[in-house]
């Protein structure tokens, strides 16, 4: 396993940290449950493969990832750095910042959080949340008393508006997206990283569309042998003010396989990087199709599985392949119990309120499903 520094921050951080958003769960009496025994083997295997950074969120998991990740924690406390967030749009005053951060460390069983993030923060959070209740001046008292170790947030804004937030001088340290297919904020994680910030990246295989067939990226690479997850994790990797990349793991087996990816110290040759950059022009012009998978438009009133139909629609326009995706459009409606159709969209707009990347969502239902349907 490769250890960067991380910013400022004097710690020492995996290549790759493990993303507890995808924790496997199971569903009973109409509630939702994480598979303890999955999951703790899951991130047993990434601490013990050199996984330092574990990343958390109050409702990942339908509410239940922070207790999970505490059990998890239990004795690899001082050997893994815990990462968990603020849930910024819940807080109505300044004292909700106090009490949320005690139920989160009730939740986790612990005494300590290292990196404690301001959740999706943007520039209207904030001004008028974090500015408005002062926040930050909460954020100092519970570090100085030891609650937390390190200030950070998480990020879905302009790259302009994350310098911005870096130039206060509050953050250690922050939580972005980029990968292959979107690098819209590398120019500001350069920028933050002059700062003394540590830049975690989450998305790094583009919330699972770059674990697309191999041979997507077979043409890229002239490789076989290089699976498009190795591919997406290694451009990641390959920027040198990228700290630590996180992803979601959901078997052992992908544990081992983004380990191993993390563990490579050769760089991609240039070669690699001119063939990876000729595809990126040529797939630039569909940037404003990104979706990245994190289900924050969900659920969908209608019923509609609206990450999983973006997935499958950018088979077809991102890679082309689209044989593929209509074979897998067609799953959708096909369940009564599974996701429905975009076909059932009434237009609500429910989606679009919630989406972090602000994506025309309703307009993209209806060409996927013009296009694949």
């Amino acid at each position: 396993m490769q250890y960067r520094d991380f910013g400022n921050t004097g710690v020492k951080i995996s290549a790759l940290g493990f993303g507890a958003m995808r924790l496997p769960e199971y569903e009973k009496d109409g509630k939702w449950f994480v598979d303890e025994d999955k999951a703790l083997k899951i991130m047993h295997r990434a601490f013990d493969l050199g996984v330092n950074y574990v990343d958390t969120a109050y409702f990942y998991n339908h509410g239940n990832s922070e207790i999970v990740v505490g059990k998890a924690l239990k004795n690899y406390r001082d050997k893994v750095y815990l990462s968990t967030k603020l849930p910024t749009h819940m807080v109505k005053k300044r004292e909700d910042y106090r009490r949320l951060l005690e139920e989160q460390l009730k939740k986790l069983d612990t005494d300590y959080i290292d990196f404690y993030h301001f959740h999706g923060l943007n520039k209207s959070r904030w001004e008028e949340i974090v500015l408005r209740h002062n926040l930050v001046e909460e954020a100092e008292k519970a570090k100085a008393e030891g609650l937390i170790r390190h200030i950070s947030f998480s990020f879905h804004d302009k790259p302009e508006v994350m310098m911005e937030l870096a130039d206060t001088g509050v953050f250690e340290s922050v939580l972005c997206q980029y990968n292959l297919l979107d690098r819209t904020n590398e120019k500001a994680i350069s920028y933050v990283r002059k700062k003394g910030l540590g830049v975690v990246v989450m998305g790094p295989v583009a919330g699972g569309r770059l674990a697309a067939p191999s041979e997507v990226f077979e043409k890229v690479l002239g490789k076989k042998a290089a699976s498009t997850p190795e591919v997406a994790l290694r451009f990641v990797l390959g920027n040198p003010d990228v700290c630590c990349a996180l992803s979601g793991m959901t078997s052992v087996e992908m544990v081992e396989e983004n380990a191993k990816v993390a563990s490579i110290e050769e760089p991609l040759s240039a070669e690699d990087w001119d063939r990876i950059n000729k595809m990126l022009e040529e797939t630039r012009k569909l940037a404003d199709l990104y979706c990245t998978g994190c289900g924050y438009c969900m659920p969908c009133p209608s019923g509609i599985g609206i990450p999983a139909v973006f997935k499958t629609f950018n088979y077809h326009r991102v890679f082309g392949l689209t044989q593929t995706a209509r074979e897998e459009f067609k799953r959708f409606g096909r369940d009564e119990s599974g996701p429905k159709s975009p076909a059932a969209c009434t237009e609500c707009g429910a989606c679009e309120k919630k989406c972090p990347q602000n994506i025309k969502i309703r307009e993209q239902l209806k060409e996927a499903l013009a296009v694949l349907g």
